[in-house]
C-alpha cells in the first residue's frame, strides 16, 4: 500500500471567488489517489514585522509554519500582480522563511500553478517565485507547468473548472509532483543514512 502524500496548498489571493482558490479546489479533485491536499488560508497572516517576530510568532504564523513542517510538499496557486508575486503570498513566504537557518521552507518540495484573466497565465509571477525558492533552498517542480490564461473561459460562474484540457494539465502536473516528492524523499533518506 502506498503511503499518503500530504500536500499543503494555499492561494496567493484573498478574494473569496478567486480563480486561484477555485484552482486549489480543482487540484484537490484531480490529485492522484496517493496525494491528500489540505488548504491553508493566508488571510489571517499579519504583515511581516521583525518587531512582532522578536516578541514571538503570532498564533496564525505558528499554525502556518507547523502546517508547512508537517507537509511532504507545498502547492501554491497564485495570480500575478504587476508582473510579479502578490503581496499576500510574498508576505506569507517571508514569515515562513524565518529564521533563515532553520526555516520550515528549507528542502521543501513545491509546485506552482496559476490562473489569470490575461493571456500569459501568471508566467512572470512563477518566474519571480523561483528566486524566492532558490534563496529559501526549496525544490520546485520545473515541468510540467500549469499556466492558465483567460481563466474566465475555463471556470464556470460557481468556480468549477470546466475546461477538460486544463484538467489534463493539472492532473499531469500533480502526477509529476508526486514523483518529484518521492525522489526527494528517497534522496534525503540516502543522505541521512550516510551521516
Amino acid at each position: 500500500m502506498v503511503e499518503t502524500m500530504r500536500i499543503l496548498g494555499f492561494a496567493g489571493s484573498l478574494r473569496r471567488s478567486s480563480y486561484n482558490r477555485a484552482l486549489l479546489n480543482a487540484a484537490i479533485e484531480l490529485a492522484p489517489e496517493s496525494m491528500e491536499i489540505s488548504i491553508f488560508d493566508l488571510a489571517s497572516i499579519p504583515l511581516y514585522n521583525q518587531d512582532i517576530e522578536d516578541q514571538g510568532d503570532p498564533a496564525d504564523v505558528k499554525a502556518f509554519k507547523r502546517a508547512i513542517a508537517e507537509a511532504d510538499g507545498l502547492l501554491i496557486c497564485t495570480p500575478e500582480y504587476n508582473f510579479s508575486i502578490p503581496g499576500v503570498l510574498k508576505n506569507a513566504l517571508d514569515w515562513a522563511s524565518r529564521p533563515a537557518k532553520t526555516s520550515v521552507l528549507r528542502g521543501k518540495p513545491v509546485v506552482v500553478m496559476g490562473a489569470s484573466t490575461g493571456a500569459f497565465g501568471t508566467a512572470r509571477c512563477q518566474l519571480a517565485l523561483r528566486s524566492v525558492f532558490a534563496f529559501c533552498n526549496m525544490h520546485p517542480l520545473n515541468y510540467p507547468q500549469v499556466l492558465i490564461g483567460h481563466a474566465g473561459e475555463k471556470f464556470d460562474s460557481s468556480g468549477r473548472l470546466i475546461d477538460e484540457e486544463t484538467k489534463g494539465y493539472i492532473s499531469d502536473n500533480l502526477k509529476g509532483f508526486a514523483v518529484w516528492v518521492r525522489i526527494l524523499q528517497e534522496g534525503k533518506k540516502v543522505v541521512d543514512n550516510k551521516k
